[in-house]
């Protein structure tokens, strides 16, 4: 059965930094725990109770600090080799890990969402509670039992991606319906999270997609001014397997696809931001397959289309009889990688400038299920179109905060052995800060010094301070939905 991670975690004292499950944003069925997984989870509870002991704290506000991401890198270290650049004296000092933090760093996440989450979870959880409590301080004469569950759920996307992060700007995300009512966050409730989060802030911190869904007909071109003009999204979001009650359809369809490139080009937006891979559950499997992207680039140069998940089909997933039968490769080699493998092929043999990898929740899975795939991902797509080609992206807040993806990227070092046997760059911190945000803010046309000098000092990073100096209580949890086999949810005891 499908259970929501976040609950799971309400029933336990250890919410891990770094997940210890795959999480479904409900675009694919959640694998069940791998034994890697399970092998990191016992040696970071170990890891954990030990130096929780040593310096005086319930595991639970352990896991919390710097020095609980530290001892979560270091359990993964334990299980994949030497992936992650963390020592031991990190875990028993908390000053040793924010030494190493990078300051001013620029990050700019393309792929962030909200969800909703139960009012008995802002009720019964300290999470839940916690969030409350950020409300409060950023509205402190709102009657927050009266405030609606919506807006509570955006300040709770606040407090997980500028609060308990060190994001600094983002695009809201959304998925398409046939009909706007039917959708958990339509294009205009989008664009309300944008108004909301950068009036709080005072300056621009979020971008807004719009919708896009050309298997509906010329009926769409209406909705794509509307948006464009009304709204002012700042890039379009589509899913080529979405079928919406017609048929799925392709980037480089050229009676149902080009018609709305040409009117996208005419509107003056020039990134199509596409969902590849991650095939399961609505979706037709073969429109979200990256077959249909070099076609369309090599015919539309002018305009950029950024793969969301990099195409990636996903870890140990398996294909439950939605949309077209496609053959399933299957290999061992973590060199081809399900769907990745396809796409940077199409990059390198067409020579493709405007195709660009987004990393949402690609990269969470892969860098903490198997780092040692998430390393040959990378490596591939930057031999392949550049560093300057990777987009940060992280699915949050499905997957919660993404301060432990951040970390996980700045820590993330390219071993000599995979150097020399592929020709892999190393993961320099250049190469780190295009793809956390240098990358994104050129495609959006941000001036990242001017931009950094207005978060400086605007309102959401005072509030940002204040809550830090309050004592910040990170939720550690994914919002997402996990597999728990035949039924049994997963518990442990509290105080273990």
């Amino acid at each position: 059965m499908w259970v929501r991670q976040c609950e799971l975690d309400a029933n336990t004292d250890t919410p891990f930094p770094i997940p210890a499950r795959i999480a479904s944003n409900e675009e694919f069925v959640p694998p069940d725990q791998s034994p890697q997984q399970k092998e990191y989870e016992a040696r970071l509870k170990d890891l954990a109770d030990r130096a929780a002991k040593r310096q005086g704290m319930p595991r639970r506000d352990f896991l919390r600090t710097g020095s609980g991401i530290a001892a979560a890198l270091y359990a993964l270290n334990q299980v994949f080799g030497d992936i992650y650049d963390v020592s031991a004296a990190e875990i028993e000092d908390q000053k040793a890990f924010e030494e190493k933090w990078p300051k001013d760093q620029f990050i700019f996440d393309v792929q962030t969402h909200h969800v909703d989450v139960a009012k008995k979870w802002y009720d019964d959880t300290p999470q839940g509670k916690a969030t409350l409590r950020f409300f409060q301080m950023m509205r402190p004469l709102a009657n927050t039992p009266e405030k609606s569950l919506e807006l509570l759920n955006r300040a709770h996307y606040v407090k997980e991606v500028f609060g308990d992060s060190d994001t600094v700007m983002a695009i809201i995300s959304g998925v398409p319906t046939r009909e706007w009512d039917k959708n958990p966050l339509p294009p205009d409730q989008m664009v309300a999270t944008r108004k909301y989060v950068n009036d709080l802030a005072g300056s621009q911190r979020v971008l807004s997609h719009g919708l896009l869904r050309p298997n509906l007909g010329a009926k769409e071109f209406d909705e794509m001014e509307r948006q464009v003009k009304e709204l002012k999204i700042d890039a379009w979001k589509m899913y080529t397997g979405a079928e919406l009650g017609e048929k799925a359809w392709l980037l480089d369809d050229e009676k149902v696809a080009y018609p709305f490139w040409e009117r996208t080009r005419k509107l003056g937006i020039k990134n199509i931001c596409v969902h590849k891979g991650l095939p399961l559950g609505f979706f037709n499997e073969r429109g979200c397959m990256p077959s249909d992207v070099a076609k369309a680039a090599k015919d539309w140069p002018d305009l950029n289309f950024i793969i969301y998940h990099s195409a990636y089909r996903g870890m140990g997933l398996i294909a439950r009889g939605t949309g077209d039968k496609v053959e399933d490769k299957k290999t061992d080699n973590p060199q081809e990688i399900y769907w990745v493998s396809d796409l940077i092929r199409a990059i390198k043999e067409h020579n493709l400038k405007n195709v660009y990898f987004e990393l949402g929740s690609t990269f969470q899975m892969t860098s903490a299920a198997n780092p040692v795939v998430c390393l040959h991902m990378l490596g591939q797509m930057i031999q392949a179109a550049g560093a300057d080609h990777v987009l940060w992206g992280t699915d949050s807040i499905w997957n919660g905060s993404p301060q432990s993806q951040i970390e996980r990227l700045r820590r993330l070092k390219m071993p000599d052995d995979l150097k020399q046997k592929y020709g892999y760059p190393d993961l320099t911190e250049e190469i780190k800060d295009q793809i956390l945000g240098l990358n994104a803010a050129k495609l959006f046309g941000i001036d990242v010094k001017a931009k950094r000098q207005a978060i400086k000092a605007d309102k959401l990073t005072r509030l940002r301070q204040e809550y830090r100096q309050q004592g910040p209580t990170p939720s550690n949890t994914q919002y997402g939905w996990v597999w728990v086999p035949d039924g049994r949810e997963p518990t442990v005891p509290v105080g273990t």
